[in-house]
């Protein structure tokens, strides 16, 4: 069952989740729109652990079309996970999505405000590609709320090896249609073209940035344990960001998933889930 509401009687669907799930704990998903930092954020919830958990998506990505997998698999008798739709993307519209220079800044504010307005204080992440930027970021800038991190397919810098991928990729006609058609449902043919070019466009802007970086000189500021987690037949991050990530942050570990490519969390989405249970119930 999936209940849809928008505002008005979360706090009352919230509690009947928690009643039916006494017993057995069923797949009750509650989505809705909060209001954060000037605008409307979509957001699904599903779970009543104690332990709550922000997904934070990729490019153009949505809590539905992203993390399908683990808003259903993961553990909802000891997690409450929260997926969010980041400004301009998914139902977080309008706006149309913009990118400048400190939007993976804006992003992270933007998260860790909705999981406020939400009411949890101290809560994980797991961030899959921008997402898990976006995610880097956000323990960086507000340890005290952050209970664990978990990323993959993500980087903290653009080297020039990144831009000539992103650049390939810049023509969405030339990609393949089971992957066009799903943003192109999403958003309709024009919005995901413009938007996609955009977004290469503002990741490419990094590269005029000492050594590229993204959030490089944050990574030491993570204070959480972090598992980072990379596909080793990831075509679109290189092996050397998640070594780099490996090397700079504090308390982390590193786990590669010698099939993994890009979309690890979704092709392998059980083998995905436990590993990421059992990190965050160490």
């Amino acid at each position: 069952m999936v209940v849809f509401v928008w505002r008005r009687g979360l706090r009352t669907l919230q509690n009947a989740a928690q009643r039916s799930c006494k017993g057995a704990c069923y797949c009750t998903a509650l989505a809705g729109k909060k209001s954060v930092n000037g605008v409307e954020l979509h957001y699904q919830q599903t779970g009543v652990g104690d332990h709550a958990l922000l997904l934070m998506p990729g490019a153009l990505g949505s809590g539905e079309t992203d993390f399908g997998p683990q808003l259903k698999g993961l553990d909802k008798k000891h997690f409450t996970v929260v997926a969010f739709d980041p400004r301009g993307y998914g139902r977080s519209r309008p706006p149309h999505r913009d990118f400048p220079s400190d939007f993976f800044h804006r992003d992270a504010r933007d998260g860790l405000q909705l999981m406020q307005t939400l009411g949890f204080g101290r809560f994980s992440l797991l961030g899959w590609s921008d997402g898990g930027i976006t995610a880097l970021i956000a323990a960086a800038l507000s340890p005290a709320n952050i209970r664990k991190l978990v990323v993959w397919g993500s980087n903290a810098y653009v080297s020039q090896e990144d831009l000539a991928i992103y650049n390939s990729v810049r023509d969405v006609s030339r990609w393949s249609e089971r992957m066009r058609r799903p943003m192109e449902e999403m958003y309709g043919a024009e919005y995901f073209r413009n938007t996609w070019g955009a977004w290469v466009d503002g990741i490419s802007q990094f590269t005029h940035n000492p050594r590229g970086s993204i959030c490089m000189e944050l990574l030491p500021q993570i204070s959480c344990p972090t598992l980072v987690v990379h596909g080793q037949k990831d075509p679109m991050v290189p092996s050397f960001h998640p070594q780099f990530l490996s090397e700079h942050i504090p308390n982390v570990r590193l786990h590669v998933m010698a099939e993994g490519k890009h979309n690890l969390h979704l092709r392998f989405a059980a083998e995905f889930n436990r590993l990421v249970e059992d990190f965050l119930q160490e």
